[in-house]
């Protein structure tokens, strides 16, 4: 496991933007796994300023998100496929028929995800995936004492994922209680993965996850026993890690 230390988020989303687009130089048909949510944002900001300004080409690229809600239709502006199209699909080359988000809206969830888990296999697996990190540590919607062996299904969000995702709605009752995500092998089967974490609220989770016991109770430390994990965070993000243990481990730019 990887550790860069960045002074802000800025810094985080500029050294993640450097993996994915060096892994585009270098595979121009990767196969990428995308997540949602407010951290991400920057990164892919500064995909889309490389594409603009030197040619950064995702016309051969797949995309698989790694959740959704489940009953969100994807025209709400709620939705990740919303999100997605928002922040990057819209904004780069990347053929449409290429770019797949979980259907939230399937009448078989169990079907869904057993589908989605064949098109991946199909794509040739994920060559880069990229992950948020909850407060809780979970990622994609894996949340804690989930079964590590999962593959895309239906999860029950936590009562503390609903609270972090409130500011995304009008009121926390609107945040919907179920979402259909990869699973956490579908993560541990990714070729690289890189864990973006950015504030002090992620701070116990990126503790937990680097430096923890590898437990179900802590979705994220199962990384620990990937082949090729990069985690970037900014200072506040970093600020459990024992100072030891920074000294031995930690990058910094």
């Amino acid at each position: 496991m990887r550790i860069i230390f960045t002074e802000d988020y800025d810094g985080m989303s500029r050294e993640a933007a450097k993996i994915v687009a060096g892994q585009l130089y270098l595979k121009p048909a990767s196969v990428l796994g995308l997540a949602t949510g407010s951290t991400p944002v920057g990164l892919y900001d500064m995909l889309i300023k490389v594409h603009e300004t030197i040619g950064l080409d995702f016309s051969s690229v797949t995309t698989f998100n790694l959740d959704e809600y489940v009953g969100m239709n994807p025209e709400n502006p709620e939705s990740y496929h919303y999100f997605m199209q928002e922040h990057l699909f819209s904004r780069v080359n990347l053929d449409p028929s290429r770019c797949f988000v979980p259907d939230g809206m399937a009448e078989d969830l169990s079907a869904e995800g057993r589908r989605y888990d064949e098109r991946i296999r199909r794509a040739g697996g994920i060559d880069l995936q990229v992950l948020g990190i909850g407060q809780n540590a979970h990622i994609g919607f894996n949340e804690p004492d989930i079964q590590f062996e999962a593959m895309t299904h239906k999860v029950r969000l936590d009562d503390e994922t609903i609270r972090a995702n409130a500011r995304f709605f009008e009121r926390e009752e609107d945040v919907p209680r179920y979402a259909i995500s990869l699973g956490i092998r579908n993560i541990m089967l990714a070729r690289r993965v890189v864990l973006l974490a950015n504030g002090p609220k992620k701070a116990e989770a990126v503790r937990k996850a680097v430096c923890g016991s590898v437990t179900p109770e802590a979705p994220a430390s199962i990384l620990q026993l990937h082949r090729d994990v990069t985690v970037i965070v900014d200072r506040d993000a970093a600020a459990c890690l024992p100072e030891a243990w920074k000294q031995n481990h930690v990058y910094t730019f």
